[in-house]
């Protein structure tokens, strides 16, 4: 008897910007069709299509979700749009994965995260740095009880030139939700989190400082600068975190500062040994000395093997490991940093 032919995944990616990584991830997966493109960059989505052999573009995502049979929804719009677009695709039952971070604040990420639970379709929040080939191993080390019981950590994303976008929507507060903090320093937070075991946070304190866009100052080379275009978002934010079981959370992320280089580092300190990742080592004890291991590990495509498990979960009825709850509680902590920068004093996050 011949096999029955396995209908493929049809997936549709809205925002062709960070959304060409989605696509070549779907592209690598033999049980996914990338079946649309959605964009207001027509040219841009053209050039997307055609290197994905993508048959059909959009410039509305409702008309795409009327019209299109998907199964799966890339979400890869401006920060300010996700709500809008991942509530639709999700109350159309389709599986989404939005782009970090979940919302421009922890409000508009509380609708997603209703809106996940009532929907049939799968949701995951795209933290593609869990999934790094180092990302992953340390995190077998620490469920192997390496590091014992981690009680602090370190982490942060910090450029010496690398504003996005001048003007654009990722320097507008209205559309991106702030800064380096959100862009950026949600990626170094989130994966410290996970390594950590996703504590409950209980509190926070920040500060933030606006040096350079201001005055033009700390352009990088990603997205694309608006001649005129508003600056009303910090470049530079500090903060930590205390969570219910009494760890603590050392964050800091700026676009552009004077440092030697640009560097995204997690450090974890346990009862029973420590950990670094760029570079990635472990620190601990063996015959009453200190010995410093450097494991060997696959280097993978983080934005890949996102997409790789997503579509497995899909497949095979599973849970992501990067959840809409854990996504609401990185969007708690930013914003419990960005009200204490503006109030001086510790927020309590409920």
């Amino acid at each position: 008897m011949p096999k029955k032919k396995v209908e493929k995944l049809r997936a549709g990616i809205v925002g062709v910007g960070i959304g060409s990584a989605h696509a070549g991830g779907y592209a690598k997966l033999p049980s996914v069709e990338i079946a649309a493109l959605c964009d207001l960059d027509t040219k841009r989505a053209e050039q997307v299509a055609a290197q994905y052999k993508v048959k059909k573009i959009y410039s509305d995502f409702e008309a795409m979700l009327a019209e299109e049979p998907l199964d799966v929804v890339s979400v890869c719009v401006p920060n300010a749009l996700h709500a809008l677009v991942a509530i639709a695709a999700l109350k159309a039952d389709k599986h989404v994965i939005c782009e970090k971070p979940l919302s421009v604040n922890a409000v508009e990420g509380r609708k997603i995260a209703e809106a996940a639970r009532a929907s049939k379709g799968k949701f995951m929040i795209g933290m593609n740095n869990r999934f790094r080939g180092d990302s992953q191993l340390l995190k077998r080390y620490i469920e192997d009880g390496a590091l014992g019981t981690i009680y602090y950590a370190k982490c942060g994303w910090v450029r010496r030139r690398g504003i996005p976008g001048m003007g654009s929507w990722f320097t507008r507060k209205e559309q991106a939700g702030g800064g380096p903090l959100i862009d950026i320093g949600v990626h170094a937070l989130d994966l410290t989190l996970w390594l950590m075991g996703n504590p409950k946070p209980a509190s926070a304190y920040g500060a933030t400082y606006a040096k350079f866009g201001p005055e033009g100052r700390g352009s990088g080379n990603w997205g694309v600068p608006v001649s005129g275009g508003k600056y009303d978002v910090e470049d530079l934010a500090a903060g930590m975190v205390r969570f219910q079981d009494g760890s603590t959370l050392v964050l800091e992320a700026s676009w552009a500062q004077y440092c030697e280089r640009e560097r995204l580092y997690n450090e974890l300190n346990g009862t029973q040994g420590g950990a670094t990742l760029e570079p990635f080592r472990i620190f601990t004890d063996r015959y009453d000395q200190p010995i410093d291991i450097t494991p060997q590990y696959h280097n993978i495509s983080g934005h890949e093997a996102e997409i790789a498990h997503f579509v497995d979960c899909i497949l095979h009825d599973r849970k992501p490991i990067a959840t809409v709850e854990q996504a609401l509680d990185v969007m708690k902590i930013l914003d419990a940093i960005y009200e204490s920068a503006q109030t001086g004093s510790s927020v309590s996050i409920k």
